[in-house]
């Protein structure tokens, strides 16, 4: 099968689990294709005293399998590159997983240890981190310069556009749900002890609320003229405005795009923020507050993306692409 654009296979690892899928022919607005899609658990390895270098062999391992399984699978489609998205702290420009809480590896070289099993070349990057380039190349925010892209779920992480280009600061860039915002009693707290759905279905049961399924589940009751909910949800909805109009001051940011399982909530969402963020700011502009269009594949598509981009700069500068005997 021949594509105007060349197929890449595409990796987008999680806590939980992880997701692969081919992308060939044209990725643009509307038209992201990810085909034989598979979603399967995140491999773990138990061990000791090298626990973070046996679980990061363990997701090189299951990559490398399910790379094999697609090289059957699909024998028209001759595979390109690969784009692998990971967790945590992570040095893209190194090839490095620098630190995962959840997956417990610390420094691991992914890209090296790719490369040499696969044969070859591979694009590394944090998942929201490739979830928010997703969204800003051909998403919610194309066409947008200056951008935060905030995932708010149980957690909330963010990514960082700036004069069109993602901030990373050497893997510690948009750690946003770690940014401090004023609480509801006036001391200082990490944006998502607040403002992340996780967040809001604890802080109403420790509140004195009824044991809830979730966020969503306070929304409702809020909605119901529960008090202690509707408080709790607008001390969330205040510590989001804070952070977003602290990125518009200091960044000039001039698109807010919202995903996650939070931003499902709509104009009980967007109105509050979009109100509350106006009123934190004065001569700046105000920003637009979108929602994310590439639901729950947009790190899958982004590692693509840069996997075709790893590509596009080997052509560029005329050098071959990295091919590496495959290590038995």
């Amino acid at each position: 099968m021949s594509h105007a654009q060349p197929a890449v296979l595409a990796f987008d690892v999680g806590g939980t689990d992880m997701k692969a899928g081919i992308v060939a022919g044209g990725v643009s607005a509307g038209n992201a294709v990810v085909r034989d899609l598979q979603r399967l658990p995140t491999p773990h390895c138990e061990g000791t005293a090298r626990a973070g270098a046996g679980r990061g062999d363990a997701i090189v391992e299951r990559i490398a399998g399910l790379t094999e399984t697609y090289r059957r699978s699909h024998p028209d489609i001759a595979l390109a590159a690969v784009g692998v998205t990971v967790p945590g702290l992570v040095d893209e420009a190194a090839g490095v997983g620098l630190f995962s809480a959840n997956l417990g590896w610390r420094d691991y070289p992914f890209v090296a240890r790719l490369e040499a099993r696969l044969g070859l070349p591979v694009a590394f990057g944090h998942d929201v981190g490739m979830a928010g380039e997703a969204e800003f190349r051909i998403g919610a925010a194309r066409g947008r310069s200056d951008v935060v892209v905030l995932v708010i779920g149980t957690g909330i992480a963010g990514a960082v556009f700036s004069d069109g280009r993602r901030l990373t600061g050497g893997g510690l860039a948009g750690e946003l749900g770690h940014a401090m915002v004023p609480g509801a009693d006036g001391a200082l707290r990490i944006l998502e002890s607040v403002g992340s759905a996780g967040a809001v279905a604890r802080r109403y049961t420790e509140a004195g609320g009824a044991s809830v399924r979730g966020a969503r589940e306070v929304l409702e009751r809020a909605g119901l003229g529960d008090a202690l909910a509707a408080g709790i949800w607008a001390d969330a909805v205040a510590a989001l405005a804070f952070s977003v109009a602290q990125c518009v001051s200091i960044l000039g940011t001039e698109t807010v795009v919202l995903g996650g399982g939070l931003a499902e909530a709509g104009d009980a969402l967007f109105v509050p923020l979009d109100r509350d963020v106006d009123k934190l700011l004065t001569f700046h502009r105000r920003p637009r507050l979108v929602h994310a269009e590439l639901g729950q594949n947009a790190g899958l598509i982004g590692s693509a993306l840069k996997a075709r981009d790893l590509l596009a700069a080997a052509q560029g500068s005329s050098r071959p692409v990295r091919q590496r005997q495959v290590l038995p």
